[in-house]
């Protein structure tokens, strides 16, 4: 009776754990963008923040939806996907918006250009929003026509998640030229640092497709090796190979 009476509370708190960390996974992912959106907004500056951080993600995460009408995995991490889809537009909205704003002299840019040397430099958001609808409609158009291919689909699921996981080489090569982690956040490395070891953890346990695995420990590896760079580049300074300021990071300030 009393075991009964234990399995009785048991579940209900099981069943919690589960929603909770299911919650964590689909909004985990774009709690680091929400200072930083108001930080935009309340300096009106966005050249602490990079573009191609939007980018990447909108690549990754459209990926990673495609790759799920060939290989169905967990509700929350298509979720997540669109959620951090949306996230990326409103900041690339933001970002175009502030931009625009400070430089009123500079030369318009559109996506119908088909300017390389200006790629991902447009000066308005519906550019954007065009250029990722293109992407979109040519990825699922070739995904369509090979989806019964199972190499196709499992590659296809790669690229999703390896795109998301080089998110942070940048940042490492950048600190390893200037030989310093100045004007990179600390504490942002240390939510990314725990919140890709909670996703890589959250894959395992869940017997995510084995892709998701493997570039969630490649993430927590670059992370781990940024964290490093602080450490020695604090402990033992080194002269820097330039004097240019150092940016914000690429990945996701």
């Amino acid at each position: 009776m009393e075991a009964a009476g234990l399995e009785w509370l048991l579940g209900p708190m099981r069943q919690l754990a589960s929603w909770g960390a299911a919650a964590a996974m689909v909004f985990g992912g774009v709690v680091p963008y929400v200072p930083q959106y108001r930080d935009i907004r309340r300096t009106q500056n966005a050249e602490g923040f990079s573009t191609y951080v939007c980018l990447v993600l909108l690549v990754a995460n459209i990926l990673r939806i495609l790759f799920w009408f060939g290989r169905r995995f967990e509700s929350p991490l298509l979720w997540q996907s669109i959620i951090m889809i949306i996230t990326m537009l409103l900041m690339l909205k933001l970002c175009t918006e502030v931009r625009v704003s400070n430089d009123l002299n500079i030369k318009r840019r559109s996506f119908s250009d088909f300017d390389l040397n200006y790629f991902w430099h447009w000066s308005k958001f519906t550019d954007y929003v065009q250029c990722v609808l293109t992407f979109t409609g040519v990825t699922g158009y070739i995904t369509y026509l090979w989806l019964d291919s199972s190499l196709f689909v499992e590659t296809l699921g790669f690229l999703a998640v390896f795109t998301e996981a080089m998110l942070g080489v940048p940042q490492l090569y950048r600190n390893y030229q200037n030989r310093s982690t100045e004007g990179m956040s600390v504490k942002m490395v240390l939510m990314w640092t725990s919140g890709d070891t909670f996703k890589t953890v959250y894959f395992i346990l869940n017997q995510a497709p084995l892709q998701f695995s493997i570039c969630g420990l490649l993430q927590v590896f670059v992370d781990m090796a940024i964290l490093l760079q602080v450490y020695l580049y604090s402990s033992y300074p080194q002269k820097p190979t330039s004097h240019t300021t150092h940016p914000a990071s690429t990945k996701a300030l």
